[in-house]
Protein backbone atom coordinates (compact mmCIF):
# COMPACT_ATOMS: atom_id res chain seq x y z
CA UNK A 1 0.00 0.00 0.00
CA UNK A 2 1.98 3.43 -0.99
CA UNK A 3 -1.20 5.50 -0.63
CA UNK A 4 -0.67 8.67 0.82
CA UNK A 5 -1.08 8.91 4.44
CA UNK A 6 -3.37 11.58 5.85
CA UNK A 7 -3.43 13.08 9.11
CA UNK A 8 -5.90 15.05 10.09
CA UNK A 9 -5.00 17.44 13.23
CA UNK A 10 -7.80 19.20 15.01
CA UNK A 11 -8.01 21.35 18.13
CA UNK A 12 -11.78 21.97 18.57
CA UNK A 13 -14.24 19.27 19.17
CA UNK A 14 -16.43 19.26 16.07
CA UNK A 15 -17.15 22.92 16.86
CA UNK A 16 -18.39 25.74 14.52
CA UNK A 17 -16.18 27.80 12.91
CA UNK A 18 -17.98 31.17 14.05
CA UNK A 19 -19.92 32.17 16.80
CA UNK A 20 -23.18 34.65 17.19
CA UNK A 21 -22.38 37.86 18.58
CA UNK A 22 -25.11 41.12 18.72
CA UNK A 23 -24.28 43.61 15.98
CA UNK A 24 -24.22 46.47 18.63
CA UNK A 25 -21.41 44.19 20.79
CA UNK A 26 -18.82 43.99 17.44
CA UNK A 27 -15.97 46.68 17.62
CA UNK A 28 -13.64 48.45 15.03
CA UNK A 29 -10.56 45.91 14.72
CA UNK A 30 -12.92 43.20 15.53
CA UNK A 31 -13.79 40.40 13.31
CA UNK A 32 -17.23 39.48 11.47
CA UNK A 33 -18.24 37.65 8.55
CA UNK A 34 -20.07 39.79 5.91
CA UNK A 35 -21.13 37.72 3.01
CA UNK A 36 -19.45 34.25 4.00
CA UNK A 37 -16.24 35.92 4.47
CA UNK A 38 -13.62 36.52 7.42
CA UNK A 39 -13.46 40.34 7.74
CA UNK A 40 -11.47 42.65 9.78
CA UNK A 41 -13.57 45.55 10.70
CA UNK A 42 -11.97 48.56 9.97
CA UNK A 43 -15.04 51.60 10.65
CA UNK A 44 -18.89 51.18 11.94
CA UNK A 45 -21.21 53.57 12.48
CA UNK A 46 -24.84 53.46 13.77
CA UNK A 47 -27.35 55.48 12.83
CA UNK A 48 -31.14 55.74 14.22
CA UNK A 49 -33.86 55.68 12.51
CA UNK A 50 -37.59 56.60 12.46
CA UNK A 51 -40.17 56.13 15.23
CA UNK A 52 -40.67 52.62 15.25
CA UNK A 53 -37.41 51.01 13.35
CA UNK A 54 -34.39 49.73 15.20
CA UNK A 55 -30.83 51.46 15.04
CA UNK A 56 -28.76 50.32 11.90
CA UNK A 57 -25.10 49.77 12.39
CA UNK A 58 -23.03 49.99 9.07
CA UNK A 59 -20.25 48.19 8.72
CA UNK A 60 -17.01 48.68 6.49
CA UNK A 61 -14.31 45.83 6.77
CA UNK A 62 -11.89 44.22 4.53
CA UNK A 63 -11.54 40.68 4.01
CA UNK A 64 -8.80 38.83 5.88
CA UNK A 65 -7.26 36.77 3.15
CA UNK A 66 -8.14 39.23 0.07
CA UNK A 67 -7.68 42.31 1.29
CA UNK A 68 -10.91 42.80 -0.42
CA UNK A 69 -13.14 45.91 1.08
CA UNK A 70 -16.88 44.31 2.52
CA UNK A 71 -19.85 46.40 3.82
CA UNK A 72 -22.94 45.89 5.50
CA UNK A 73 -25.89 46.86 6.85
CA UNK A 74 -27.51 45.60 9.77
CA UNK A 75 -30.01 46.78 12.78
CA UNK A 76 -28.38 46.57 15.79
CA UNK A 77 -30.16 43.98 17.99
CA UNK A 78 -29.54 41.18 15.39
CA UNK A 79 -26.83 38.34 15.76
CA UNK A 80 -23.71 38.90 12.95
CA UNK A 81 -21.11 35.53 12.72
CA UNK A 82 -18.19 36.25 13.83
CA UNK A 83 -14.86 33.92 13.22
CA UNK A 84 -12.32 32.30 15.27
CA UNK A 85 -9.23 33.60 14.08
CA UNK A 86 -6.25 31.95 15.31
CA UNK A 87 -2.29 33.76 14.97
CA UNK A 88 0.55 31.40 14.50
CA UNK A 89 4.14 31.89 14.34
CA UNK A 90 6.03 29.06 12.36
CA UNK A 91 9.95 28.69 11.44
CA UNK A 92 10.36 29.31 7.59
CA UNK A 93 12.29 25.96 5.90
CA UNK A 94 11.69 27.00 2.56
CA UNK A 95 10.00 28.88 -0.35
CA UNK A 96 9.06 26.80 -3.20
CA UNK A 97 6.84 26.57 -6.14
CA UNK A 98 4.64 29.27 -4.11
CA UNK A 99 4.48 27.71 -1.20
CA UNK A 100 5.87 27.83 2.24
CA UNK A 101 7.54 24.61 4.05
CA UNK A 102 7.09 25.48 7.69
CA UNK A 103 8.30 24.05 10.56
CA UNK A 104 6.07 23.99 13.80
CA UNK A 105 6.68 24.34 17.62
CA UNK A 106 6.80 20.96 17.79
CA UNK A 107 9.02 19.81 15.05
CA UNK A 108 6.46 19.17 12.06
CA UNK A 109 6.69 20.23 8.74
CA UNK A 110 3.79 22.36 7.32
CA UNK A 111 3.90 22.64 3.66
CA UNK A 112 0.51 23.80 2.72
CA UNK A 113 0.38 27.84 3.28
CA UNK A 114 0.75 30.05 0.06
CA UNK A 115 3.50 32.18 0.01
CA UNK A 116 2.21 35.92 0.37
CA UNK A 117 2.19 37.54 -3.13
CA UNK A 118 2.90 41.44 -3.44
CA UNK A 119 5.54 43.64 -1.09
CA UNK A 120 5.46 40.92 1.53
CA UNK A 121 6.16 38.08 -0.11
CA UNK A 122 9.15 39.65 -2.24
CA UNK A 123 10.71 41.14 1.32
CA UNK A 124 10.14 37.94 2.87
CA UNK A 125 11.66 35.83 -0.45
CA UNK A 126 14.72 38.10 -0.28
CA UNK A 127 15.21 37.89 3.50
CA UNK A 128 15.04 34.53 2.99
CA UNK A 129 17.36 34.55 0.08
CA UNK A 130 19.53 36.26 2.22
CA UNK A 131 19.90 33.55 4.37
CA UNK A 132 18.15 34.67 7.90
CA UNK A 133 16.06 32.70 9.71
CA UNK A 134 12.63 33.79 9.55
CA UNK A 135 9.03 33.19 11.96
CA UNK A 136 6.29 33.43 9.58
CA UNK A 137 2.84 34.07 10.85
CA UNK A 138 -0.11 32.90 10.19
CA UNK A 139 -3.64 34.08 10.44
CA UNK A 140 -6.26 31.17 10.17
CA UNK A 141 -10.01 31.62 10.13
CA UNK A 142 -13.02 29.94 8.78
CA UNK A 143 -10.80 26.74 7.35
CA UNK A 144 -8.80 29.53 5.42
CA UNK A 145 -5.47 30.76 6.28
CA UNK A 146 -2.60 32.80 4.98
CA UNK A 147 0.72 34.13 5.99
CA UNK A 148 0.37 38.05 6.97
CA UNK A 149 3.78 38.94 8.40
CA UNK A 150 6.93 37.56 9.51
CA UNK A 151 10.25 38.95 11.43
CA UNK A 152 13.49 37.90 11.63
CA UNK A 153 14.25 35.52 14.46
CA UNK A 154 16.51 35.73 17.46
CA UNK A 155 19.73 33.47 16.55
CA UNK A 156 20.56 31.14 19.61
CA UNK A 157 23.80 30.14 18.85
Amino acid sequence: MAEEEHTFETVDAGSSLTYPMQCSALRKNGFVVIKGRPCKIIDMSTSKTGKHGHAKVHLVATDIFTGKKMEDLSPSTHNMEVPFVKRTEYQLLDIDDGFLSLMTMDGETKDDVKAPEGELGDTMQASFDEGKDLMVTVITAMEEEAAISFKESARSD
